[in-house]
């Protein structure tokens, strides 16, 4: 059977769809007509329904981080509808509800076997280094379809895709244990995500560190102790967070923004044996103090890059049940619009976006 006697749109049948592209970084995005793509054997052909807007789509756009092929379509956090697949596919549906795993991998290397799929030799992120969901369709390998339950909706399904998983995939590198204290420095998607898994993973306190008074309000209303950083230097977070967790400091910390100074307060607001999880992006080289951040205390810097897709399988779970709750953290909606879309970029860039703005098609 051909994809196209397996697609259930009519519209499927036009050539080409609407897209927001980058087409030079350190310059805006731009909305182009490109053609549709059709799925190839074992691909499905989603209909996006929803695609987040990251801080890292900032980050490619002004160049801070590569992308390419140029021009290419951004978006890595999405989520729609199967529309249409390709030949070989039997465990994805037509009409199936899904979210996209971004990793698009060869499932055959070292590190795939071994459940790496995070450092496949060959691997491509979605709106990275291959086309992401920023357009009306985009089509990717069946295994990439994450099975999107009815109780969750296709906004928060896609930041799953990225906010979530890799703070859940974060908690996990920094080995958090029922019982420990965590800090989670940057109240956006992710920290949001993460305040509310920490504690479901049985964090006996969760502290949440951010320039925003809104942010930090909202962080408090999911279990955390808020401290402000407006204004305030990295000695001066760090003696708050000590202070908020009665002189000790924390076991983990997640540093989400990606900033010199973050990752400083990271460090130094370690209790012993304490483990600093770095996700945030950043190109600058950060001073380290190794015997009065690392060495004294035996603490640990840890990279986390992304996620796994069991771990998206297990976050399905936990929204399902009703356990991570991003009805406040998905804050705004805009079109698949250049011009809005580049709003929300510059206000990521400025540290001055709402928590979470998913694109609608």
């Amino acid at each position: 059977m051909t994809a196209d006697a397996r697609a259930s749109t009519p519209e499927l049948h036009t050539a080409t769809m609407n897209a927001v592209q980058l087409i030079s970084q350190g310059s805006p995005v731009v909305a182009t007509v490109i053609p549709r793509p059709a799925p190839g054997a074992g691909e499905v052909l989603v209909r996006v329904r929803a695609a987040g807007i990251c801080h890292s789509d900032a980050h490619y756009r002004s160049g801070r981080s590569p992308a390419h092929p140029l021009p290419l379509t951004l978006g890595h956090e999405v989520s729609g509808d199967v529309v249409a697949t390709g030949e070989g596919v039997t465990d994805v549906a037509v009409g199936a509800r899904v979210a996209l795993h971004y990793l698009v991998i060869c499932g055959a290397c070292d590190d795939c076997r071994a459940g790496r799929e995070q450092f496949c030799s060959t691997g491509l992120m979605l709106g990275h280094y291959t086309n992401g969901g920023w357009a009306e369709y985009i089509v990717v390998p069946a295994w990439n379809a994450v099975p999107l339950p009815d109780s969750v909706s296709y906004e928060h399904g896609a930041v799953m895709m990225c906010s979530s998983s890799t703070s859940l995939h974060a908690l996990r590198k920094g080995r958090m244990q029922a019982g420990e204290s965590v800090l989670v420095i940057g109240a956006g998607g992710l920290g949001m995500s993460a305040i509310q898994l920490a504690k479901r993973l049985g964090a006996s306190q969760v502290i949440a560190v951010d320039r925003d008074a809104r942010k930090l309000a909202l962080a408090e209303q999911f279990g955390a102790t808020p401290v402000s950083a407006a204004g305030l230097s990295v000695d001066d977070v760090v003696a708050a967070v000590r202070n908020a967790s009665n002189g000790r400091g924390v076991d983990v910390a997640l540093e989400l923004v990606g900033s010199v100074d973050t990752v400083q307060v990271s460090l130094k607001a370690l209790a012993p044996l304490g483990r600093a999880v770095v996700v945030g992006l950043n190109n600058v080289a950060v001073p380290v103090d190794s015997y009065r951040d690392i060495i004294g205390r035996e603490a640990e810097l840890i990279g986390s890059n992304d996620h796994l897709r069991s771990e998206l399988v297990e976050l399905m779970t936990l929204a399902a049940d009703g356990h991570l709750d991003l009805r406040n953290v998905v804050t705004h909606t805009v079109p698949l619009d250049a011009d809005a879309i580049n709003g929300v970029l510059d206000a990521l860039d400025r540290h001055e976006a709402p928590v979470r703005t998913v694109i609608v098609p």
